[in-house]
């Protein structure tokens, strides 16, 4: 009854469908975790199954060559005890003839026994030997079952994390956009507009600072010629005036 539970529930798993399991559940990643755990369990539980299978029909084995082996020895010594009457009585010896006809007897009688224990046995081997096979092959099926379950868990991993890398790089990506006025470079940018405004209002000050004095220095070189030029009229006039006093 174990040994046909074990098998059932390796045909179970043998046939279950991985894929399907996978995108019914929630959290892949787990479920293929918990996959992996319980089918380790399962082929180390089928493994200690099989090994005692197996154990047990090799012990139906030997048992079934030991009897064949002793129906042929029995069958041997039938043969020596009748060769053994048959010279008794060729000598006239006939009660020691009939003790080892007997003999003889005795030992196919045993010879039967044995062969009829032998070929009892066959059917239960026949049928522990299939079993055997069976089990094994489904092992081999859990085995690959597990081998693809940990590929499967394998890719998706891999699958993860370029799906993250490939999420951060958008997000990045994203947080420069220099079409944003609200994101950081477009904020960077605008300071920098101010920093350059506010450097150009410095040196437009100073520029019409700088026209002032030389407005200033024109006018003051305008003043000059002006005085020059009082000057000139006054010593033009006093010029004058002493020519008419002198006339």
């Amino acid at each position: 009854m174990a040994k046909q539970s074990i098998f059932s529930r390796i045909s179970t798993l043998v046939k279950a469908n991985i894929n399907s399991l996978i995108d019914q559940a929630e959290d892949p990643q787990k479920m293929i975790d918990q996959l992996v755990r319980d089918y380790t369990n399962n082929v180390a539980d089928a493994e200690a199954a099989i090994a005692e299978t197996i154990g047990n029909l090799r012990l139906l084995e030997r048992d079934h060559e030991e009897d064949i082996q002793a129906s042929k020895d029995w069958g041997n010594k039938a043969l020596a005890a009748s060769r053994k009457a048959d010279e008794l009585r060729s000598a006239g010896s006939a009660a020691d003839a009939d003790k080892f006809d007997n003999l003889a007897k005795i030992a196919l009688q045993r010879q039967i026994s044995e062969e009829r224990e032998a070929k009892a046995a066959e059917p239960t081997i026949a049928a522990q030997t299939e079993v055997v096979d069976k089990l094994k092959s489904g092992l081999n099926g859990m085995k690959e079952k597990l081998g693809e379950l940990k590929a499967k868990r394998s890719e998706l991993l891999a699958r993860a994390k370029v799906a993250e890398a490939q999420t951060k790089v958008q997000d990045a990506v994203s947080s420069i956009n220099v079409l944003d006025p609200t994101s950081e470079l477009g904020r960077f940018e605008d300071k920098v507009r101010r920093q350059e405004a506010l450097a150009q209002g410095k040196v437009e000050l100073a520029a019409s600072s700088l026209d002032a004095q030389f407005e200033s220095l024109d006018d003051l070189g305008e003043l000059t010629e002006v005085e020059a030029r009082l000057a000139e009229l006054k010593a033009g006039g006093s010029s004058q005036s002493q020519s008419q006093i002198e006339s």
